[in-house]
């Protein structure tokens, strides 16, 4: 199991980049880097690439809608390149809301194109000729496909530095967790409870595990979770309600009655009639109340908050849970203890 950390996308970040040395030199061997609609990720990579020496750099998470396939296997085979083989290229669907609304992109076949995504990026780091037909991406664009048929199928310039850059794919969908688990290196889910694993994508990880090609690895399951090394209650206290605000902010407020991925996914956990209040209440405009209603037991479920102890606790359920990379998110006041806790995290991971 590897430590990783996330930048936050909002607010002045500046300072964490800066100071990813010394997070860098207690043993944090990823850093993540997302982006919704926010600053870019890749800029932001490609300078802590520089200014960092065995960090992991993984894009948590770059839309597919956005970027052509093959600007993201370039974009990637650069970031590996400057890096020395240490870029990690995560993607996702993201949703219709930042899109459409943001990038004026139609919303549509999302498990199709991160399929067709992973055959294209590989099939360009292996220095192959453009040459793809698929049922979204047609490599060269033909006459028939709407082109002016001189596209002509063409090899990347350059030599990656690996011809298979590990890729992850945000999925808490059960078809989008099938086909990361047949078809990416690792998979990234949201709100992750690592006692109902089972539960919640059992079926689809067998499933798509059934049809993996054994090149690939083991799948890795990749999660995010704040984290607090601490035995003052207050501290721990303002760090679950974070955690509370944001699980009440997804469970209720992302995406429509009905549709809204992050509350089916909780009710496959066996919260069922609490998803269905924490939506009401968010959309009602009541977002205390929907906090509120966020089961206890689910806040500290998806944390590493409180003493050593117990955080070691949390720890070891996401191990067996089979969790490769635990992306732990400081949640401590000052730089010093944030640094501190990172430190004892990732002796905690061992």
């Amino acid at each position: 199991m590897k430590l990783g950390m996330p930048i936050n996308y909002a607010g002045d970040f500046r300072e964490t980049i800066e100071n990813l040395r010394d997070f860098e030199a207690v043993g944090v061997a990823r850093v993540t880097v997302p982006e919704a609609y926010s600053f870019d990720a890749v800029s932001q990579l490609g300078y802590i690439a520089a200014r960092t020496d065995t960090m992991e750099l993984q894009t948590g998470i770059l839309p597919m809608y956005s970027r052509t396939p093959s600007n993201l296997a370039m974009t990637a085979a650069g970031l590996d390149y400057i890096s020395g083989g240490r870029m990690i290229l995560g993607i996702g669907a993201s949703g219709p809301q930042v899109i459409e609304g943001f990038h004026g992109v139609k919303y549509d076949y999302p498990l199709g194109r991160a399929r067709e995504h992973a055959d294209i990026c590989r099939m360009i780091w292996r220095r192959e000729p453009t040459e793809y037909r698929g049922k979204h991406y047609s490599l060269p664009l033909t006459e028939e496909d709407g082109g002016s048929g001189l596209g002509k199928a063409l090899k990347i310039i350059n030599h990656p530095v690996r011809e298979r850059i590990p890729m992850l794919l945000a999925a808490i969908g059960p078809k989008n967790v099938e086909l990361a688990a047949e078809k990416f290196e690792e998979f990234q889910p949201f709100l992750f409870h690592p006692e109902h694993v089972a539960a919640a994508f059992g079926d689809a990880l067998a499933a798509g595990k059934a049809k993996r090609d054994p090149e690939l690895g083991e799948l890795s399951i990749v999660v995010q979770a704040t984290a607090l090394i601490t035995e003052d209650q207050e501290q721990i206290d303002n760090a679950l309600a974070l955690v509370r605000h944001q699980a009440a902010l997804y469970i209720g407020g992302m995406g429509a009655r009905g549709k809204n991925f992050y509350n089916t996914l909780v009710q496959r956990y066996g919260y069922v009639e609490e998803a269905k209040l924490i939506q009401d209440l968010y959309l009602d405009g009541r977002k205390a109340e929907a906090a509120a209603a966020v089961p206890e037991d689910l806040i500290r479920a998806m944390s590493l908050v409180g003493p050593r102890s117990e955080v070691a606790e949390r720890v070891e359920a996401f191990r067996g849970a089979g969790v490769g990379v635990i992306l732990g998110s400081p949640a401590a006041a000052t730089h010093a203890q944030r640094v501190e806790d990172m430190r004892v995290l990732a002796e905690i991971i061992g």
